[in-house]
């Protein structure tokens, strides 16, 4: 049964939906689609376009010179620096730490650390394995706190979200109220979301996390993260994960699609919700220059 403290703070119609796109990811290329950015410049050019069309936040991954995804700290700073010279600060910048089959778990935390961006996201999956690796992460998080570095916590089973409850009870997470990012689908061939997925992670036996973002796969993707939002949570769409409108057209870029959930929520009375917002209610401030 699903919970019923989501339905309350959706018809409590005071919700803001923070929308953040993820223009690339670490698997397609612009052979996929051309309008996928991959430099700092296409990345900076993607970021004032989603600004403009509603977005927030921005999901980056960055390339190597072959188009290949990289964990590396000199290729975040330049996509950070463009991004930052083309909306200011009114997106928030996340990196992603996903290690895409090429970075392990020290990699994924060391290059957090290097940069010390305004955001960063962490799939539990890849970071805490098991419980041997549960106090490292901890005191990564910790790390995380002290220099003001948001984290949200990608959570792709409902199991997941246990575990991280789990981890919470024990005094592992020193968050009280640890962004999450609910992934529906995964990383395969025609994967393909619906909004139903979402059910699971928010069953009333499930752990409440006040502040979830969904994601989805394939050319549900709209529907996925609207349904979200109008359950208390935001919502993350673009590139990496769908290159379709709500209509099953392709889209012309990242843009569209942003465009495509904000004519959906407003539509349908729910704000969207400021970088600054969303900064508010994850507890940071305005990002100091460079991050």
């Amino acid at each position: 049964m699903l919970r019923l403290e989501y339905l309350v703070t959706a018809s409590a119609n005071v919700h803001r939906a923070a929308i953040a796109v993820a223009p690339n990811g670490g698997r397609r290329t612009r052979a996929d689609h051309s309008a996928l950015p991959q430099t700092p410049g296409q990345l900076a050019e993607t970021a004032a376009a989603c600004l403009d069309a509603g977005a927030a936040m921005i999901h980056c991954h960055v390339r190597d010179g072959e188009g290949r995804h990289i964990l590396h700290a000199d290729a975040y700073r330049d996509a950070i620096a463009a991004i930052r010279k083309a909306v200011g600060d009114r997106l928030v910048i996340q990196i992603t730490t996903e290690a895409v089959g090429r970075y392990g778990a020290r990699e994924q935390m060391q290059v957090v650390r290097d940069i010390r961006p305004e955001a960063a996201s962490l799939a539990l999956r890849e970071l805490v394995p098991d419980a041997a690796h549960e106090e490292e992460f901890s005191k990564f998080l910790s790390f995380m706190r002290a220099e003001n570095i948001a984290p949200q916590i990608i959570l792709y089973h409902p199991e997941e979200a246990l575990q991280l409850k789990r981890m919470m009870a024990h005094g592992l997470i020193p968050f009280p109220d640890i962004p999450v990012l609910y992934v529906l689908g995964r990383y395969t061939e025609g994967q393909r979301s619906d909004p139903a997925d979402l059910l699971p992670f928010l069953d009333e036996a499930m752990p409440d996390f006040p502040h979830f973002m969904v994601c989805a796969f394939g050319p549900r993707e709209a529907a996925c993260v609207t349904a979200a939002c109008l359950l208390g949570g935001h919502a993350r769409v673009g590139f990496e994960n769908n290159l379709h409108l709500a209509n099953g057209e392709i889209a012309p870029d990242n843009a569209a699609i942003v465009s495509g959930v904000a004519t959906a929520l407003t539509s349908l009375g729910t704000s969207l919700e400021s970088a600054d917002g969303l900064r508010e209610s994850w507890g940071l401030g305005t990002p100091a220059t460079g991050r």
